[in-house]
């Protein structure tokens, strides 16, 4: 019961970060507390503590290599492209958003794409005039759904990704078509919901963006990261060494020009969060071991027919919207991985389109609308549960179905 209390309390803290005090204010008092009252074993902490850390390490080098695009004009250089595009009308800008959106949450994780693609899709879209509603919402929805194609863009899929075993490209591969399903749902949804916002306005942009040189080396060095993913799994390598090679190159080049500095590096890793991820972990650990496990064994499908998947990836994405899909993975994972790495690929499915349907499914969403509200551009509950509404059934369902299909002709 205590342990219940308590990530109820870390996940309620979490929403509603009083003061803006990071999350880890919350999360590491309340792991203190289930060791002490010994709703956890210190042991099974420090396992737990053990098995996360190449995530969360893996997690600061890529919020570090995002940082430095950032500070080399990566994503100025995103407005630029994006406010060229949006001269052809607000549909056109759209598009383009979707492209940026998907490929900035797929290699760069779904953060950058909240904390530092949205600011610039809202100030290209008052530069030409044209509603921003439709492409900031684009930004939030893709954050979750353009997560599932690789293990390095999103923690879930990182988590997931160690639970199945597979190569780096065996993931992608196997990821592949419920991506590109989870996308196209919500490009056609957002279409509709937005008709009337993507309606060509009558006036001309008043003005156009200032050219900007595109970081070619930056380009290059997410290029080679992304190769260097791929031959680390062929070895047996663990990619976090990748991230950190690339991180340490840019940040090289990046300290020697005055572009950055050691303690802004430092705050760029997310210290607080990294330890929010892993007292989290110990909550949840806790939370599993009293009790959990053995109520949801009973719930989550573990076969690999359709009707399996699709009820893990359901039964995922309730529980995303109910705790937040950051403990939904944690809890699930050990379940799921009795199914194999179809069952795991399911619940990933699952939460990581479902936190689309409410404000609490994760801890992306949560952060992107504390960036509207800090821009001025609130959001509305009701309009981002219909268009949630609209998104995450058809896009879990088409994913699912597209996993199942690849499974099946791949064996």
């Amino acid at each position: 019961m205590v342990s219940v209390v308590a990530l109820l309390a870390v996940l309620a803290f979490a929403v509603a970060r009083p003061r803006g005090l990071p999350e880890a204010v919350a999360a590491v008092p309340a792991a203190v507390v289930v060791l002490l009252v010994g709703a956890l074993d210190p042991a099974d902490a420090l396992d737990e503590v053990l098995r996360l850390a190449p995530v969360t390490g893996f997690l600061a080098a890529v919020l570090v290599l995002a940082r430095l695009c950032d500070d080399e004009g990566l994503f100025h250089a995103a407005g630029v492209l994006l406010a060229r595009a949006g001269r052809g009308g607000p549909t056109h800008l759209l598009r383009m958003v979707f492209v940026v959106a998907a490929a900035v949450t797929t290699v760069l994780s779904l953060d950058a794409t909240v904390v530092l693609l949205t600011p610039v899709v809202l100030a290209t879209a008052a530069r030409l005039g044209v509603p921003s509603r439709p492409h900031v919402y684009a930004c939030g929805h893709l954050s979750n759904s353009a997560s599932l194609l690789l293990p390095v863009s999103n923690l879930t899929n990182l988590l997931a990704f160690t639970a199945t075993g597979v190569s780096f490209l065996h993931f992608t591969g196997l990821m592949a078509v419920p991506w590109v399903l989870a996308v196209g749902v919500e490009y056609l949804v957002l279409r509709r919901f937005f008709a009337g916002d993507l309606l060509r306005p009558d006036e001309e942009p008043s003005s156009t963006a200032p050219p900007r040189e595109v970081p070619v080396f930056v380009l290059v060095v997410l290029g080679l990261t992304l190769a260097g993913f791929l031959v680390a799994s062929l070895l047996g390598v663990d990619p976090a060494w990748v991230a950190f090679g690339g991180a340490a190159l840019l940040a090289t080049r990046a300290l020697r020009r005055g572009h950055t500095t050691a303690p802004a590096l430092v705050g760029a890793a997310g210290l607080p969060f990294l330890a929010f991820v892993l007292a989290l972990g110990v909550v949840v650990r806790a939370v599993v071991d009293n009790g959990l496990a053995e109520a949801l064994a009973h719930v989550v499908p573990t076969g690999p027919s359709l009707p399996a998947l699709l009820g893990a990836a359901a039964v995922a994405a309730v529980l995303a919207n109910a705790v937040n899909n950051l403990p939904a993975i944690l809890v699930l994972l050990p379940l799921a991985a009795a199914g194999g790495t179809p069952t795991v690929l399911a619940v990933l499915i699952g939460v990581n389109l479902g936190p689309n349907l409410t404000y609490v499914g994760s801890l992306a969403t949560l952060l992107w609308r504390r960036v509207l509200h800090h821009h001025g551009t609130p959001t509305r509950l009701g309009e981002f549960t219909r268009l949630g509404l609209l998104t995450v059934p058809a896009s879990l369902v088409l994913s699912v179905t597209g996993l199942w299909a690849v499974l099946a002709l791949t064996g």
